[in-house]
């Protein structure tokens, strides 16, 4: 009778299972390897809620070049992240002018996010 019963049981795998060894020769275990390692759902609502509240103050505060600057340093609205460098070679201005920028309009934003969202 036991064998017939731990024979129904031979194929379960079970988390904490050994599937084999790091580098550093620890064991890795099936849970390490399927651990859910993304945000839960209160984070994701609240960083896209954030977005939000930034993109408005983005749009209602920064106008020309504060703007521009702003939204490729930082990947707004649908732009990818740029450097310093990588923005002063697009703008044709020098790197040091675009960290001015971006300083005056950073200020701009957290005044306008501390009167509007506090």
């Amino acid at each position: 009778m036991h064998i017939r019963t731990s024979k129904k049981y031979a194929n379960d795998v079970y988390l904490q299972d050994i599937v084999g060894v790091d580098r550093e020769g620890n064991e890795v275990r099936i849970e390490d390897k399927i651990a859910d390692e993304s945000d839960a759902v209160e984070d994701q609502v609240s960083t896209k809620i954030e977005k939000r509240k930034v993109s408005e103050a983005v749009c209602r505060v920064l106008y020309g070049r504060e703007k521009e600057v702003i939204q490729m340093r930082y990947g707004l609205f649908g732009n990818d992240e740029l450097t310093q460098r990588e923005i002063s070679k697009l703008l044709a201005i020098s790197r040091s002018y675009v960290s001015r920028i971006e300083k005056k309009a950073l200020a701009k934003l957290k005044l306008f996010m501390q009167d509007c969202f506090a």
